[in-house]
């Protein structure tokens, strides 16, 4: 019998990350190639209303202004972007938007997040504090896992085993602009909040991403080499 000497074990919104990062990449690449705005374009092909209210009220929430990804060509070294992604979280637990914006230091690789907007919906909400803690702790989690943290091995093992090989989120590199819309819905059953929001960061970021450079990222975390790399690419 085989023995594996490497073990894994369930990290909060276990593969939801990943999944929502690959479908709603895919999503904004399709958006690209046709024209059109990335939320216009979502919003004309999904008939879940509850979806369709996230994003509308994620949209409102940030300000978005409707125009096709990537921007209008930038000049200078730092660029800007805002990028979109929703869910319908493991079926119907809960539907979530986030709008990410952000700029990039074309030089050093460095993303900045500079505004957060999530729209969250659970059915009823009981306590709105703690729903709104959830969601707040659910974007620094998100933020984290896509710019910084990654599980580096060898054939030893595991290579990141404290804060500073595996490194994580500092307080200082959160924005300050965080805004979230939490819809309620008496009529409807309590549903979750623990691991919805985080699956939609890494999308929107790396959509984000896409929209300042013109250049698609498919692996997480996005982090400086991986950004720098992507810009030199040729196309």
């Amino acid at each position: 019998m085989y023995s594996p000497w490497l073990f894994t074990g369930p990290l909060r919104s276990p593969s939801r990350l990943q999944n929502t990062f690959a479908t709603e990449s895919f999503m904004d690449e399709l958006a690209a190639a046709a024209g059109a705005d990335p939320i216009a374009f979502r919003l004309a092909h999904t008939s879940d209303a509850r979806l369709a209210a996230v994003i509308n009220r994620a949209a409102s929430a940030a300000g978005w202004q409707a125009r096709p990804s990537p921007a209008p060509a930038q000049t200078g070294a730092v660029r800007t972007g805002r990028g979109i992604a929703a869910v319908r979280y493991e079926g119907n637990s809960a539907w979530v938007a986030a709008i990410i914006a952000l700029r990039v230091d074309t030089a050093s690789g460095a993303i900045t997040v500079t505004q957060v907007a999530v729209a969250h919906d659970c059915g009823v909400i009981v306590n709105p504090d703690g729903l709104r803690n959830q969601v707040e702790g659910n974007i620094v989690q998100g933020l984290s896992r896509s710019l910084k943290e990654e599980v580096k091995f060898d054939r030893s093992g595991v290579l990141g085993v404290d804060w500073e090989t595996y490194p994580i989120i500092g307080f200082s590199e959160l924005p300050d602009d965080v805004r979230i819309e939490l819809i309620d819905h008496p009529e409807l059953p309590a549903l979750g909040a623990g691991e919805s929001t985080i699956s939609v960061i890494g999308g929107a970021i790396g959509n984000a991403l896409f929209d300042a450079t013109g250049k698609r990222l498919r692996t997480l975390p996005f982090t400086p080499d991986r950004v720098r790399a992507a810009l030199a690419a040729a196309g």
